[in-house]
């Protein structure tokens, strides 16, 4: 792809401000989970090797936009700016005043976190005064924070028309790299799976992937709406009638196993009872919420013989123990495939996460929604503009 990387550019004695997507849980004023943090250390650990100063700026949950951080002091980056120090082994400076006050940063040394960027009038809008702020604070911008890319907003995209410099972080250009390859020209044969709750959520995605692939996977509730496709019951599932037309033109023009035999249970809930039977005897009264036994091993034997997987989304409701096994089979398939494997999508990681098979997948993608819409086809904003850049 034609842009600058950061790997490529001097920054001795040069002022970086790299965007990441620090965007993680807090649980009683602390994270809760590091894995976005952890992805970003080796940019920002470059960056500090031989930078004059590094800057991170990132957002976290959805504060309102013109209101003090001290007014929703539950949006602060206060604990993200902790515990980057404890994993750094230094010091790091939250800093809240850079706009009104950005003399203030010039003698600060260590790494600087600027307070949540989603603050600051015009960040949401993209505009152009707020942009050329941030650019006034470094002299290269690193573009790093793939799960905002999606996004054209001042931190994101504005500011890379304005810095001296912008290119993309080893984080964010990892990202692309690994997905042009699952896409662009894949090793075939090419499966891709797609699960979660509604086909109306990830259709475009699917019209995209049935005409990539050579087999695609449907899972969870979309799976249910292709099985309603099919003429099977659903009996009391989660599922999308009005799509059935839409589902049956997939299974016509796409290679799409659908399950045999499922597992039920008449309420959603951790202490469900989960009854095991085919796909044909679905009760009214009853809910599919996974896929059984003999549909896992089928699956896991397709799964087996591919060179490219693209995953996003589980199989069945892996969050109660008695609805994980399809899931946990998927998973397990997917990290034993020898082929190239990305994975991507919030439910994705936490079930990799779940069923300890982080080390075996080949890519997993720190974004949601960016990772969705560049398998669809579309142009991410930030990406966008580093291309622009970078001729």
């Amino acid at each position: 792809m034609t842009f600058l990387r950061m790997e490529e550019q001097d920054l001795a004695n040069k002022r970086v401000l790299i965007r990441e997507d620090l965007n993680v849980p807090i649980k009683d004023g602390a994270v809760a989970n590091d894995t976005r943090i952890r992805a970003a250390l080796p940019t920002i650990k470059l960056a500090l090797a031989s930078a004059k100063q590094v800057i991170v700026m990132c957002h976290l949950g959805r504060p309102v936009e013109g209101v003090q951080i001290t007014e929703q002091p539950e949006f602060s980056l206060a604990p993200v700016a902790k515990h980057l120090s404890k994993l750094l082994e230094t010091e790091v400076s939250l800093i809240a005043d850079y706009l009104e006050n950005p003399v203030a940063l010039e003698n600060l040394t260590g790494l600087i976190l600027l307070e949540n960027v989603r603050v600051n009038t015009g960040e949401k809008a993209n505009a152009d005064e707020l942009a050329e702020r941030y650019g006034k604070l470094c002299d290269v911008f690193v573009m790093d924070a793939f799960g905002t890319a999606h996004r054209a907003q001042a931190s994101t995209h504005g500011v890379a028309k304005f810095a001296d410099v912008a290119c993309a972080g080893p984080l964010l250009a990892k990202e692309l790299d690994a997905l042009e390859k699952s896409l662009t020209n894949p090793e075939r044969p090419m499966l891709a799976i797609v699960g979660g709750a509604k086909v109306s959520s990830k259709l475009e995605v699917l019209n995209t992937l049935s005409k990539k692939v050579d087999q695609l996977i449907v899972g969870g509730g979309i799976a249910n709406t292709f099985l309603l496709a099919a003429g099977y019951p659903v009996g009391n599932s989660l599922c999308e009638p009005d799509l059935v037309d839409t589902a049956r033109q997939l299974l016509d023009s796409t290679n799409i196993p659908l399950p045999t035999d499922v597992v039920v249970a008449k309420e959603f809930s951790e202490n469900a009872t989960p009854i095991t039977k085919p796909v044909t005897d679905v009760a009214d009264d009853e809910m599919i919420l996974d896929i059984g036994p003999d549909s896992s091993a089928n699956l896991a034997s397709l799964i087996n013989d591919m060179k490219t997987i693209i995953w996003n989304g589980p199989v069945g409701v892996f969050e109660f123990e008695q609805f994980a096994g399809g899931t946990k089979r998927i998973a397990q398939a997917v990290a034993a495939n020898q082929g190239f494997s990305i994975a991507g999508g919030g439910e994705t990681i936490a079930a990799i996460d779940e069923f300890q098979v982080t080390s075996e997948i080949s890519y997993i993608s720190t974004g949601g929604g960016a990772f969705l819409e560049y398998v669809q086809g579309i142009e991410l904003p930030a990406v966008q503009v580093l291309k622009e850049r970078g001729r």
